[in-house]
């Protein structure tokens, strides 16, 4: 455990890539098999489910560390973090305990301690998470608390984590990706198997690693002929692989989630495909022919049990970019223009839930500029260029497939709350939430925590920490009148929202010293934006 904790203190204290995924070789190469593997499961994203909740843990906190409850919640307002609140507050009797307790390796703390907990009772729980606070150092007492609530973030991305594999086990990165996918359960006897190479079992659940495409910030015109890519247009859904191996069906999203049991008409159409069939594609709300709104699709997704009133409500389809396996045959090498061929032609054949991504046609890249100004009438996001000849390729790797995204709304807010940001940021406030005008009130109608770069950050700290109003534990109201404008991608009614709206991926744009907090926007500005937005809106006419 003590490996990893270094390790990890190395990877949240720099931003240099390089650092990074040296500091994760070294790791790799040296660490246990068991525990090699349980690392590669934590940085590659995957997170245990909660253990114990914060408020639990909050009260033996109180419990035990012999300090009155108004300087423990002061504490923990002014860390940020639970997690380390407990650590500090723990530290001193941690590092006297230390030198009494034998390593335990990260593995056996995960299979041994861990996991058991969720078999006994709180009273069990209880004692024994406190033996661990007075027992342990600052860094692991810091790492168990953070899986205990399944709150631990790594600050590297999937990306950076297969790369260090690749050169740990001298493997190509597509290899590491691939093996990497869908269920696997961290063990020496993983670990092993990845290191030698050897061919893991089938699964035939196993999704291929994603390929992402980049944002095109130049002229599509620099791309070349026209002719030579595919236009599409870049739906609002969920980015999914449809599998159809062995007999059975499944559905998984692009952040590695098993999603079968979520979309049961597209699960009973793939029944109908052929054996040994992948599909990469969009799962949209789909009713009367026409592309609904992601928030619909979230209330399919928020539900632990589908009713037939949300299964009609709210229909979904699956439409199909790519064929990434035909007849057990991985296609991924193949350039588009044939994988595309094969698709149309199997696609022609299946059940009305699944259809396909169609094409836009435009002889020119004037032409599909002028059609891309359509976007938000069709309720898509702008269009997809992917280059013909081009293999399926893995993870975002720029050159032959961008995305060519309408510009995003924007609005002018006024920041009302602060809180601490994560990790190597839990010490600074930068996580905001803001609002609009509605009447002589301000409310609230977005938090963003992107946009500002670590200049503007520890900027805006200085200024929040000096102009707070009231504290709500670790949240903090500012005074009204900081303007930012907020640019968004998205917006939908919402009855759980006090101001009646949500908004999709709304991010900071810029900070707006020039402009009064009273010439803000509305929430009546908002509100029309909806009103033109919704399809509802067309449905109303007819």
């Amino acid at each position: 455990m003590r490996a990893f904790s270094e390790l990890y203190e190395e990877l949240d204290t720099t931003t240099s890539t390089n650092l990074k995924v040296a500091a994760m070789v070294r790791y790799f190469k040296s660490a246990p098999p068991a525990d090699a593997a349980w690392a590669a499961y934590i940085l590659s994203g995957h997170r245990l489910k909660r253990f114990i909740g914060p408020a639990l843990l909050y009260r033996w906190l109180i419990e035990e560390c012999g300090l009155p409850e108004w300087l423990v919640e002061e504490s923990r307002a002014t860390v940020g973090d639970l997690a380390e609140t407990i650590a500090l507050l723990t530290e001193s009797s941690g590092e006297a305990g230390a030198r009494q307790v034998p390593e335990v390796s990260l593995s056996a703390w995960l299979d041994e301690r861990l996991l058991p907990l969720r078999s006994v009772d709180e009273l069990r729980q209880r004692a024994a998470i406190v033996n661990w606070w007075r027992t342990l150092p600052y860094r692991e007492s810091f790492l168990v608390n953070k899986f205990l609530t399944g709150e631990l973030r790594v600050g590297v991305s999937a990306l950076l984590v297969t790369r260090a594999l690749s050169e740990a086990l001298s493997m190509p990165r597509a290899d590491v990706t691939r093996r990497l996918m869908g269920n696997w359960f961290p063990s020496a006897e993983f670990w092993e198997s990845l290191r030698s190479g050897e061919a893991p079992a089938q699964d035939p659940s196993a999704p291929y690693p994603f390929f992402l495409a980049s944002s095109l910030e130049d002229d599509p015109a620099t791309l070349g002929d026209r002719h030579q890519w595919q236009a599409e247009w870049k739906w609002d859904g969920i980015r999914s692989q449809l599998i159809r191996r062995r007999g059975e069906c499944f559905i998984w999203s692009r952040g590695e989630d098993l999603v079968t049991d979520r979309f049961p008409e597209v699960t009973a159409a793939a029944k109908q495909l052929p054996d040994g069939v992948v599909l990469d594609g969009e799962l949209v709300a789909w009713r009367d022919g026409v592309i609904r709104p992601f928030a619909d699709l979230q209330q399919r997704i928020g539900r632990k049990k589908l009713s037939p009133a949300i299964l009609k409500s709210v229909p979904v389809r699956f439409l199909a970019y790519d064929l990434l396996e035909h007849d057990y045959e991985d296609l991924r090498t193949l350039p588009l223009r044939d994988r595309r061929a094969r698709l149309e032609a199997l696609v022609a054949c299946a059940p009305q839930a699944i259809d396909i991504s169609a094409t836009v046609p435009a002889d020119s890249w004037e032409q599909l500029a002028q059609i891309r100004t359509e976007s938000r009438a069709r309720s898509v996001e702008g269009l997809m260029l992917k280059a013909l000849e081009a293999p399926y390729g893995s993870g975002r790797q720029r050159g032959s497939w961008w995305k060519w995204k309408i510009d995003p709304y924007s609005f002018d807010a006024v920041m009302l709350y602060a809180q601490p940001g994560h990790g190597r940021r839990s010490n600074l406030y930068t996580d905001y939430t803001f609002g609009v005008w509605s009447h002589s009130e301000l409310v609230p109608v977005a938090k963003a925590y992107s946009g500002l770069d670590d200049g503007e950050i520890v900027e805006l700290d200085r200024w929040i920490r000096s102009h707070t109003r009231e504290k709500f534990g670790p949240v903090r109201s500012v005074e009204p009148t900081q303007v930012f404008e907020l640019a968004y991608e998205g917006i939908a009614a919402s009855p759980r929202h006090k101001s009646g709206i949500a908004l999709r991926f709304p991010r900071i744009a810029r900070r707006r010293a020039d402009k009064p907090a009273a010439e803000a926007n509305t929430l009546a500005d908002l509100q029309a934006v909806l009103l033109r937005c919704s399809p509802l809106a067309d449905d109303s006419q007819s």
